[in-house]
C-alpha cells in the first residue's frame, strides 16, 4: 500500500509542528522518518494513524484520500503504529492486553485458555519468548515494546509506523526485529520508520525524508546519501566527532561501591565500584538486570540486600531520599513513570531534586528556579511550547533531557544514567555523550547503562557485562570489541 502525504498541517497550542509537508512513500518499501526532536515526525504518524487529525492537507492510501477521525478506523483501513511511548493496561496480564477488544469466549464468558493460546501465536509470530500469564506492568520495557510489535503485526495491518521501536530494545532484541521488518517487507507490508539510530536506517530503509521545523527537507535514495550528510540535514549544521576526555586522566577517589546486592526482582550478589571521573559502562540483554541494580543502589527496590556505600559513607537507610541526600542522582529507563512528573512544568520537574536548596522557609524565590534550571536548558536544548505548559505537552526527548537537567542542576558526584540517549535525536545525542564526558572529566562518577553497544563502548572507561542478575564479567575500554562485549552478554564462550 503506497503512501502520499500532500500538504499536511498541525498547529498545537503555542507550536506549529507541521508546516505544509508533502512526499510520497512506495508500497512494500521501508521508508525512514528522521529530523530532531520535535520536528514533526510523531506527529506526522499519529495523523497517519488516526490519533490526530490534520489541520490542513490529506493522505492518500493507493492513490485514494483518507481521513482517519480515531485510531480504529486507521486499523481498519489497515494501518498500524508502534508506539515509542507503550500504551497498556499495566494491571492487566500479556494475554489481556493482547487481545483486548477481542476477548474469545462463549455466551459473555471469555475463555482463557483461548486467549493464552492466540497471545502466545500472536508472540511466537515475532519469536518473542514472553511468559503471557504475567502482568504487563512487571515486564521490562524492551518486552513491552515486543508485546506492543506484536499486536500491530496480528492485526494483518498493511502499513506499520514504527515510532523509535528499538528505543528500549537490547542489541540482540533489536536484531531480531530488523529480520522481523525484512519478512514484513516480503509480505508487501509498508513500514514508515521514525528513528535517531543512524546505523539501523542505513540496514533498514530504502528512502529516507527528513523534516526540520515541522517542515520536509528532502526525500531521497539511501544509497544516494551518506551518515553526515543526513546528520547534517536533520539538525541544519555539521556535526564533529570527538575523543571523551576523561579517559586520558586518572581516576579519582572511589565514590560509589556496592557489595553482594541481591534482589527478587532479579539480582544476584552483584559487586561493583565507581571512581571519580570514571564513566562505567553496564551492558546486558533485555531482562539481564540492568535497571534493576540501578533501582537498588538508588533505594527504590525496598527488597535489595547488600551494602552500599556513597563516598565513603555506608548507606544505612536505603531510601531514595537518602540516595539523593547522599548526592546520587538516577535517570531512571522509564521516564514517564519514574522521572518526571507529567503534570507540573519542564521548569518544576527541573528542580524538584532541588527545591530545599532553593526555597526560603518553604517558598521559591521568584524566578529562583528558572534561574537554576535555564542553562542547562540551554546547554541541551530543551524546546517547549511554553514555559507554563506541563512537561507531558513536550516531545519524548525533550523530556528525557527535563529528567538529566534535575541532576546536572543538583550536581551530583554520583549519577546512574540509566537509558540516557533513548528517544534522543542524533544532534542532542552527541551533545548529551560529550556532556557526559565533560562531567566525568570534571570528577563526577557515573554509571552508564545502556542498549546501544556503541554509546558504552564509545564512553565508557571500562565496561561491566550483566547476565542473569549477575557481573558476568569486566572489559577494559582498551579491550572492549563489540563482538566480544556481546558474545559476553549472550553467555557464548
Amino acid at each position: 500500500m503506497s503512501i502520499e502525504f500532500r500538504h499536511v498541517s498541525k498547529q498545537f497550542p503555542g507550536v506549529r509542528a507541521l508546516d505544509d509537508v508533502s512526499f510520497e512513500v512506495a508500497a512494500g518499501s521501508c521508508h525512514a522518518l528522521c529530523g530532531e526532536n520535535g520536528a514533526g515526525k510523531s506527529t506526522l504518524g499519529k495523523i497517519l494513524g488516526g490519533i490526530y487529525v490534520a489541520d490542513a492537507g490529506e493522505i492518500a492510501l493507493d492513490g485514494r484520500a483518507v481521513r482517519f477521525a480515531n485510531p480504529t478506523l486507521a486499523l481498519a483501513a489497515g494501518v498500524a503504529i508502534v508506539h515509542q511511548e507503550l500504551a497498556f493496561c499495566d494491571n492487566l496480564s500479556v494475554a489481556e492486553n493482547l487481545c483486548l477488544g477481542q476477548l474469545p469466549g462463549r455466551g459473555g464468558f471469555v475463555s482463557k485458555r483461548a486467549m493464552r493460546a492466540h497471545a502466545e501465536a500472536r508472540l511466537a509470530a515475532i519469536d518473542a519468548g514472553i511468559d503471557v500469564r504475567r502482568t504487563m506492568g512487571d515486564l521490562p520495557i524492551g518486552q513491552q515494546q515486543m508485546v506492543q510489535i506484536a499486536a500491530a503485526i496480528d492485526r494483518g495491518a498493511r502499513v506499520i509506523v514504527f515510532d523509535e521501536p528499538t528505543s528500549s530494545l537490547s542489541q540482540h532484541e533489536a536484531e531480531r526485529l530488523y529480520a522481523l521488518i525484512d519478512r514484513l517487507r516480503a509480505r508487501g507490508v509498508t513500514c514508515l520508520y521514525v528513528s535517531h539510530r543512524l546505523e539501523e536506517i542505513f540496514r533498514l530503509c530504502d528512502h529516507v525524508t527528513v523534516l526540520r521545523d515541522g517542515r520536509h527537507v528532502a526525500t531521497t535514495p539511501i544509497g544516494a546519501i551518506t551518515r553526515e550528510s543526513l546528520v547534517e540535514m536533520m539538525i541544519g549544521r555539521p556535526l564533529g566527532e570527538y575523543f571523551p576526555a576523561h579517559v586520558k586522566s586518572a581516576a579519582g577517589e572511589e565514590q560509589l561501591r556496592v557489595e553482594d546486592l541481591r534482589s527478587p526482582a532479579g539480582i544476584d550478589g552483584v559487586s561493583l565500584s565507581v571512581r571519580a571521573g570514571e564513566i562505567v559502562g553496564v551492558a546486558g540483554l533485555v531482562g539481564a538486570g540492568r535497571s534493576e541494580i540501578a533501582r537498588a543502589i538508588f533505594g527504590l527496590d525496598r527488597q535489595a540486600t547488600g551494602r552500599v556505600w556513597i563516598r565513603g559513607h555506608l548507606m544505612t537507610r536505603r531510601t531514595a531520599r537518602s540516595a539523593i541526600a547522599s548526592g546520587v542522582g538516577l535517570a531512571p529507563e522509564d521516564r514517564k513513570r519514574e522521572g518526571l512528573v507529567l503534570s507540573m512544568t519542564p521548569i518544576d520537574n527541573g528542580t524538584l531534586a532541588t527545591w530545599n536548596r532553593l526555597a526560603t522557609f518553604g517558598f521559591l524565590r521568584p524566578g529562583s528556579a528558572a534561574r537554576a534550571v535555564k542553562p542547562w536548558f540551554d546547554r541541551l536544548r530543551v524546546t517547549a511550547a511554553s514555559g507554563d505548559a506541563p512537561v507531558a505537552a513536550l516531545s519524548g526527548g525533550n523530556q528525557q533531557k527535563v529528567v538529566l537537567t534535575r541532576w546536572l542542576a543538583a550536581k551530583c558526584p554520583v549519577l546512574i544514567l540509566d537509558e540516557p540517549t533513548r528517544g534522543v535525536d542524533v544532534g542532542a545525542k552527541a551533545e548529551i555523550h560529550a556532556l557526559i564526558d565533560e562531567l566525568a572529566a570534571s570528577g563526577t562518577a557515573i554509571l552508564l547503562i545502556s542498549s546501544e553497544l556503541p554509546e558504552v563502548l564509545h564512553l565508557s572507561t571500562r565496561i561491566l557485562v550483566v547476565r542473569g542478575g549477575r557481573i558476568a564479567g569486566e572489559v577494559s575500554r582498551a579491550e572492549a570489541r563489540q563482538d566480544g562485549v556481546m558474545k559476553m552478554m549472550a553467555g557464548v564462550a
